[in-house]
């Protein structure tokens, strides 16, 4: 079939106008399943928080006014009439002349309306003697002072880490709303590749694909689905793919869109209606055989086999198309770092060059960039060592040594 190969931003801007990433739905889960999840609507409090006066130190409650004038010389002496614990509902009032002994995140009993420091006190039986004024509202927190009811504590599309699961915890909340994770079923192609734990025979090599690809789409927020190596043979390419478009929201494939006999993924998308192939070939190295489709208004990305090419090309064109439909904004899609080139980087002529790198600091502190060796795109250690990729443009043949480059980030 005829192949025009487009330049990296031509590509995406075809990408962006033939598919529009939507959301798969939303699902509640339990709080404890939601890490990284994407809330799916606003969480308003339901009550103010904390839901009554505290203390937020070990101390005395008292009358704010009972200890004017108090320093080490002239401390004032007030009773002590009780004592509340944390979690403890207060059982006596604090009244003129009088404090209540209090731990930290204790209630407040009434009358009370600031706390003094046990540091700035001494017990002498039944009395304490105050060496240090406050004013009212000291070391204390008011109720909704950290949470008013009906404020809008997270917003619709937030990512929920630890601390915003907490906060959803401290509301009461046992189960959120949040979008759902869309399927990528994941096919690997060739008559070379192995499944990994199977006997390796002279020839073949294991399907390293299917796991790195599998690692990446769950740190897009989506669920991996294995369908597995399938045999370089149109019929059964065709099956696998229509197989997958049933049960997931996008295909990604590896292998066979090269230009050799056995490289049938763009044949076999071309025949399985429209709009079909938007994309065959980019002008980038690694990845010019890269093939996009939109197949019942699902992405099918077809990627090249070469282990480091196939993960390079999921991270510019399926990521973004990922995260989206898992929910994430429209923030940077991949993270990335200021670092100087530590070793010239020669750039493949009128095609737009990627090339992993590996990142070390120096004792200056400053972050120096290097070509991962043996920078194949089939070479395996390649993946291992690369902490990210710097681009060279086509108008460019190289990145000269001490050049400060952008460095973006493989994973998170």
């Amino acid at each position: 079939m005829f192949r025009e190969i487009v330049s990296l931003e031509r590509a995406k801007k075809i990408l962006s106008e033939k598919f529009i990433p939507k959301t798969v739905g939303v699902e509640e889960v339990e709080l404890l399943e939601a890490h990284n999840r994407v809330l799916a609507e606003d969480v308003k409090a339901p009550f103010n928080v904390p839901s009554f006066n505290r203390s937020i130190v070990d101390g005395y409650a008292v009358r704010a006014e009972d200890t004017f004038g108090a320093d080490e010389e002239k401390p004032i002496r007030l009773k002590v009439v009780g004592k509340v614990n944390m979690g403890e509902a207060p059982s006596v009032a604090v009244k003129p002349g009088e404090a209540v002994e209090v731990a930290t995140g204790a209630a407040l009993p009434e009358g009370a309306d600031a706390v003094v420091m046990v540091e700035y006190s001494s017990r002498e039986a039944d009395e304490v003697l105050i060496y240090r004024s406050v004013v009212s509202g000291e070391n204390t927190m008011k109720i909704g002072d950290d949470i008013k009811e009906g404020e809008k504590i997270l917003e619709k599309g937030e990512i929920l880490e630890p601390r915003k699961i907490g906060v959803l915890a401290a509301l009461g909340l046992t189960k959120v709303k949040v979008y759902k994770k869309p399927k990528v079923a994941i096919i690997s192609t060739g008559p070379e590749i192995v499944k990994p734990g199977n006997s390796l025979p002279l020839g073949k090599v294991y399907d390293i694909n299917s796991y790195t690809i599998s690692a990446a789409v769950r740190e897009c927020g989506a669920t991996p689905v294995n369908i597995g190596i399938v045999p370089d043979e149109k019929e059964e390419i065709e099956q696998a793919i229509k197989n997958a478009l049933k049960i997931a929201d996008a295909v990604i494939t590896s292998g066979g869109v090269s230009v050799g006999p056995k490289d049938l993924i763009p044949k076999v998308l071309a025949e399985m209606g429209e709009p079909g192939i938007i994309i065959c070939g980019v002008a980038i190295k690694p990845g010019k055989p890269t093939t996009i489709a939109i197949i019942d208004e699902k992405p099918v990305f077809a990627l090249p086999g070469q282990p480091t090419s196939a993960l390079f090309v999921f991270h510019i064109f399926a990521r973004p198309i990922l995260r989206r439909m898992a929910g994430y904004s429209n923030r940077e899609e991949i993270p990335s770092v200021k670092a100087f080139v530590g070793e010239k980087m020669f750039s493949a002529r009128g095609r737009r060059t990627f090339i992993m790198v590996t990142l070390k600091r120096e004792d200056s502190g400053r972050l120096v960039a290097y070509p991962v060796p043996r920078g194949l795109s089939g070479a395996i250690t390649t993946l291992a060592k690369a902490d990210g990729y710097v681009e060279i443009p086509e108008s460019r043949q190289f990145l000269d040594l001490g050049e400060e480059v952008t460095v973006h980030l493989f994973g998170n």
